[in-house]
């Protein structure tokens, strides 16, 4: 059995952050980098440009910055393993972590398996053909993009997030639509409020896109209402999914504490979750922020917290 002191489950912005500071402080990390699909590097392998993590003026792609962070990882001496983890063992330690070809055991493991946005099922929303094309599920990290500036923008949703990234977006856009296929909204009042209030924001009741399209970008919407069954071509310039996320964490369940969404649960302030020397980092407990450099920053936090226990318990 491979034994390690601290084993990290996941990549991405909070899991290599953890690596390179558990690696610094002579942890000797080991992480499984490919949980998700067996993709290395997070929901920001499938992001063009990122324009708001700090240090990059002119911004950079998202697998450039995830490469960058990964060889950083691997300059301090972590152990990289590209495979998924097909379950955990929680229950007495040391802990093991039972990878698709590789088994470790571990005194201390940090969770870091991220996030998936939900996307409906929409010609043109898919993976080679508009998505981070014109169709993203990120307005905050998307929305000032030059692609989307004085361009009509459709978000698709009904609850506080459609809301939030609506109003967001009319920063930047000439006219957004929140489409949503019931006659109201989940939204809370306020929200609604200040939605049908703003002079940017058009709600679309009782409709729903059926298709995308354009040529580099995104260029019209289809747009279809559920009662009347009537179709329209619109112009767009960018489509929104705000339909949630789900967690990666499934494989946890039984394990550790998760609240009722799947998001793990950590002891208020801490990246400490219900297991002690279990960690959690990044999107797989954060669905508030979701953000690559709230993400870092909770690596960064996990790390540290996990470094200083093993020293208190006399692993290191």
């Amino acid at each position: 059995m491979n034994k390690a002191k601290i084993v990290i489950i996941g990549s991405g912005p909070a899991g290599y952050t953890a690596a390179i500071y558990a690696a610094r402080a002579n942890l000797a990390p080991v992480l499984f980098e490919g949980f998700y699909s067996g993709v290395a590097g997070g929901q920001l392998m499938t992001t063009t440009e990122v324009e708001n993590y700090p240090g990059f003026p002119e911004g950079i792609s998202g697998p450039s910055l995830m490469d960058n962070f990964r060889k950083q990882a691997l300059r301090f001496g972590t152990t990289l393993l590209t495979e998924d983890v097909e379950s955990v063992d929680f229950q007495k330690s040391p802990y093991v972590i039972k990878g698709s070809k590789t088994t470790y055991e571990s005194d201390a493991v940090i969770i870091a398996t991220g996030a998936s946005a939900n996307r409906l099922d929409i010609p043109g929303a898919n993976d080679g053909e508009f998505w981070q094309k014109g169709v993203t599920a990120c307005a905050v990290c998307d929305g000032a993009m030059p692609i989307f500036r004085n361009k009509d923008l459709y978000v698709i949703g009904g609850g506080d997030s459609a809301v939030e990234e609506a109003l967001y977006l009319t920063k930047f856009g000439s006219k957004v639509y929140i489409v949503h296929r019931r006659h109201e909204l989940r939204a809370s009042k306020i929200m609604q409020e200040r939605a049908l209030n703003h002079s940017k924001v058009e709600i679309l009741w009782d409709t729903v896109i059926t298709k995308i399209e354009g040529d580099d970008v995104v260029r019209h919407v289809t747009l279809k209402n559920v009662k009347t069954a009537q179709e329209t071509q619109q112009p767009a310039g960018g489509v929104f999914f705000a339909v949630g996320h789900t967690p990666n964490t499934t494989f946890l369940k039984g394990q550790i504490d998760l609240h009722d969404n799947g998001y793990i649960k950590v002891n208020p302030g801490t990246c400490q979750t219900s297991r002690e020397l279990v960690f959690a980092c990044g999107d797989a407990q954060d669905h508030v922020y979701r953000q690559a450099i709230t993400a870092a920053g909770s690596g960064c936090m996990a790390a540290i917290e996990a470094e200083r226990v093993l020293s208190a318990r006399g692993h290191i």
